[in-house]
């Protein structure tokens, strides 16, 4: 499998993730910065690393099962492995560009802002 094949599988992969949404912020997975890390091997396997906005998350198991099966369904890789990281702690400075901008229309105020705000972290360097 060269770059270029690769390339093409992680486009399908992402755009796939899309569908995806957290249970606790209605969000897609990919614009909340909840995938991590995407390898996909010369063979055509496939790892992929995602987190969770909180490790309290009681549906960890299930949202690891559902990014399996989006990329089942998306590419024919050879093997998935989707690895659940809970070591590393989700923030709103995470979001895309377009996840915060969702936030703002679904919910009526910036988390970035309001995060910075409670951690003490300075306006300018979040946006």
């Amino acid at each position: 499998m060269n770059e270029k094949e690769k390339s093409e599988w992680k486009k399908k992969i992402i755009q796939g993730l899309h569908e995806v949404y957290d249970p606790e912020i209605p969000i897609d997975i990919v614009n909340l910065g909840l995938i991590y890390q995407i390898d996909i091997s010369d063979d055509g396997d496939v790892y992929v690393r995602i987190g969770a906005t909180t490790p309290a998350c009681p549906v960890t198991e299930d949202l690891q099962y559902t990014v399996e099966q989006v990329i089942k369904e998306s590419i024919p890789a050879k093997s998935i492995r989707v690895e659940l990281d809970l070591d590393t702690e989700w923030t709103p400075l995470m979001m895309s560009e377009e996840g915060r901008k969702e936030f703002i229309r679904k919910f009526g105020y910036d988390i970035v802002k309001r995060w910075a705000e409670r951690m003490g972290i300075e306006e300018e360097k979040v946006t």
